[in-house]
């Protein structure tokens, strides 16, 4: 993969695919992106990734290889083995301006610094928290694929972030334990822009004051299953919206419109709240809204860095939409499928 340069930031106009390194999500969600029924959720292919990537919105299907036709001529005096079939491809995506991870441990190390503080900064403008947040979310998907580089990583950073690189390298690689199979075509979704930033911190704080549900697994669970809201497709179960309810479980916990950010949102707290969220019991409210056990620990890991630090929030909010393929991870940027 296109590495930094070493220690410092690399951004670069490309003008077809970007393959980053790797973490989902949602997601991502992700990647990224599941969604609950009242029993259990079947899971399918990339959580957001990263996630959704990520995604766990559900896998396109896999084109089939092309397969030689029995021959019908006589045979030729020595057997000849066919060709073998030129595999799918994935199809270019045209994108803008994207951050590159480093491409190794003491440039990764750097990137996270720099992502990290100037999330955290008090003058951060919108401007610096779209390119840092993306930064920061290259970084440690570049991170979730090469364990082997933790120990240097985290050697690098200052004390105050090696629980943060810690939780979000955790999440990154439970999200992508379902990804076995990379994809051969790109998904058949559409990336918008997501609700404002502090519109959506409001619905999950609403979520919070109505049912007892932490704001912060609210916008845990957004991030994982939809970056923010930014997929728009359904999932292999046919669940869709913001926060990927299928038709059933809606028809029970929804109010208003299913691909409403607000009406998701709050419906996603009545669920949670519904199988213990609302008593504390977060675990067993995770489960039943996606039962598997990587989802319950990524989900819980970045609800628990937004709340030792809620400015966390701010970067995540720019996490992009990736989805794995056989060519590598490819970016869908906001504009894709439109």
């Amino acid at each position: 993969m296109p590495g930094s340069g070493g220690r410092s930031l690399a951004w670069s106009a490309v003008p077809g695919r970007l393959l980053v390194l790797a973490v989902v999500v949602a997601v991502a969600a992700g990647a990224a992106v599941e969604r609950n029924t009242d029993d259990a959720v079947l899971s399918s292919a990339e959580p957001g990734g990263l996630s959704r990537a990520p995604a766990r919105m559900g896998s396109p299907p896999i084109a089939d290889a092309p397969v030689a036709e029995p021959s019908t001529a006589e045979p030729a005096p020595a057997p000849v083995t066919p060709p073998e079939p030129d595999a799918p491809r994935v199809p270019d995506v045209e994108l803008a301006v994207a951050p590159v991870a480093a491409d190794d441990p003491a440039g990764l190390a750097e990137q996270i610094v720099v992502a990290e503080r100037a999330i955290r900064a008090d003058d951060a403008t919108p401007e610096s928290l779209a390119r840092f947040g993306h930064l920061q979310q290259v970084a440690y998907r570049a991170l979730v694929v090469h364990p082997e580089w933790d120990a240097e990583v985290a050697a690098a950073l200052p004390d105050d972030l090696r629980p943060v690189m810690a939780a979000n390298v955790l999440a990154g690689r439970e999200l992508r334990r379902p990804l076995r199979t990379p994809q051969t075509k790109l998904p058949a979704w559409r990336i918008v822009q997501p609700a404002p930033a502090e519109e959506l911190r409001a619905y999950y704080e609403e979520g919070e004051a109505t049912y007892g549900v932490p704001w912060e697994y609210l916008a845990a669970v957004n991030l994982t299953e939809t970056r923010m809201g930014r997929i728009r497709g359904l999932s292999t179960a046919g669940a869709r919206g913001p926060m990927q309810f299928i038709p059933s479980t809606w028809a029970r916990y929804g109010q208003g419109d299913i691909d409403d950010p607000h009406d998701a949102i709050l419906a996603a707290a009545r669920y949670l709240a519904a199988n213990g969220g609302g008593s504390g019991n977060m675990a067993n409210a995770l489960y039943r809204y996606n039962p598997v056990s990587w989802y319950v620990k990524a989900v819980t890991a970045y609800a628990e860095l937004l709340q030792a630090d809620p400015r966390a929030y701010r970067g995540y909010y720019h996490w992009q939409v990736y989805y794995v393929t056989r060519d590598g991870d490819v970016h869908l940027p906001e504009g894709y499928g439109k």
